[in-house]
């Protein structure tokens, strides 16, 4: 009996000891679980608070994309109708001044703008910035045009070719073409009634050739007056300024 005893007591002690030990190490497994618990909360707290944020500045930055994407698209559509206004001016122009030969004017859609070009064979003597009278017909045929489209600015340049001027009436080529370029402007103002809000002259001299001043035929294409068309930009302007 008193050998059992002391067997089951020391097993009984030894179990104690287990079963305190085994309760320690639960205890500090909870401490441990707990604390993972606290940290992963803390963690998913903030991660959470950071796809906040960045769902956030998504939806902002999606916003101000979809505002850009529709000036875009409104700017587009005014570009397009600005480029079949053109168009269509280009070709009222050309049925206009379908009587008058290849030599003598050309008209043609450049940079969005319409370019009249008229040759000093229509329109002017050499050193001269009277206007022929064939050159007056083709200046009113020009003038009817304009006056039915009033959202058109009108800018006249004139050109020479680089041979130097023979009279005393011009400095050089620089004045004749000013005075070339402004005697059309007073035309269309004075005789045909378009509005010199509309109008601009500025004299280019022999410094914008569009072909070689080497030989005779260079040098006459080079002697010319551009009357260029240009259809309103306001309303793209306006966008442009709101950006």
């Amino acid at each position: 009996m008193g050998i059992k005893f002391r067997e089951l007591k020391k097993d009984t002690t030894e179990m104690g000891i287990s079963l305190r030990r085994s309760a320690i190490n639960y205890a500090e497994l909870q401490g441990i679980y707990r604390d993972l618990i606290s940290k992963s909360g803390t963690k998913l707290a903030q991660l959470n608070e950071d796809l906040l944020a960045k769902s956030k500045e998504l939806e902002g930055k999606e916003n101000i994309l979809q505002e850009r994407e529709m000036k875009l698209k409104e700017m587009e559509s005014i570009i397009s109708k600005q480029d079949s206004i053109t168009k269509a001016l280009n070709q009222i122009v050309q049925n206009a001044l379908l009587g008058f030969k290849a030599d003598e004017l050309s008209v043609e859609m450049k940079n969005g703008k319409v370019y009249v070009s008229m040759t000093d064979k229509l329109l002017f003597k050499s050193g001269s910035a009277a206007v022929e009278d064939k050159g007056k017909q083709a200046i009113r045929k020009l003038s009817e045009v304009l006056n039915k489209n009033g959202d058109i600015d009108i800018a006249i340049e004139g050109h020479t070719d680089n041979v130097p001027i023979k009279t005393s009436l011009y400095k050089d080529n620089w004045d004749l073409s000013v005075a070339r370029a402004t005697t059309i402007v007073r035309m269309l103002n004075e005789e045909y009634k378009v509005d010199p809000k509309r109008l601009t002259a500025s004299g280019k001299g022999e410094y914008f050739p569009v072909a070689s001043n080497e030989d005779n035929d260079g040098r006459a294409k080079n002697r010319r007056t551009e009357i260029v068309l240009s259809p309103k930009l306001d309303e793209l302007f306006k966008m442009l300024q709101k950006k």
